[in-house]
């Protein structure tokens, strides 16, 4: 079988590109032709996350597994079959971590009859901005205590502590 998936790089304009991919892909060669697929040489460190149907960012699945005894989930190990296997399924891809290009990833089809010269581009909407757009981190309200901070010592710096006599 073979996956239809449509990415959109969450940028001002649309951009997207419609593939088809081997349901036994795994995400590392996902990551490759994806990154191809809108101009980026594949070089830079990237990551898949799972994801909710409303896009909420789930378990990252990294480009290299960082684990000691190399036991954990990462792009070379993971089959798109084993996240993908519904229509609708989604995943988040970010690219290049500095400038955090992200993705959107969602099988749109599954194709039974049997899919030539995969993987392909089957449509390519728009072209990737030259620059990432600024990403805007905000924090759940709960982490919002610095605000009630206490400084005992009426210190304003850093370089006013004295830390011979602390």
């Amino acid at each position: 079988m073979a996956y239809k998936i449509r990415v959109i790089l969450d940028v001002e304009k649309d951009v997207f590109r419609d593939l088809v991919v081997n349901e036994t892909t795994n995400l590392e060669d996902l990551h490759f032709f994806i990154a191809k697929s809108f101009g980026f040489n594949g070089q830079e460190m990237a990551s898949f996350y799972k994801s909710s149907d409303q896009w909420e960012q789930g378990e990252e699945i990294p480009l290299f597994d960082m684990s000691e005894d190399e036991s954990n989930f990462s792009m070379s190990n993971c089959k798109l079959s084993s996240l993908l296997g519904r229509k609708g399924d989604k995943l988040i891809y970010v690219y290049d971590f500095f400038s955090m290009w992200t993705f959107y990833v969602e099988l749109t089809e599954i194709i039974t009859t049997k899919f030539e010269d995969i993987p392909k581009i089957v449509l390519s909407f728009g072209f990737p901005p030259e620059n990432a757009p600024e990403k805007e981190f905000v924090a759940d309200d709960n982490y919002d205590d610095f605000d009630a901070f206490d400084d005992e010592d009426g210190l304003e710096n850093i370089d006013d502590i004295d830390f011979d006599n602390y």
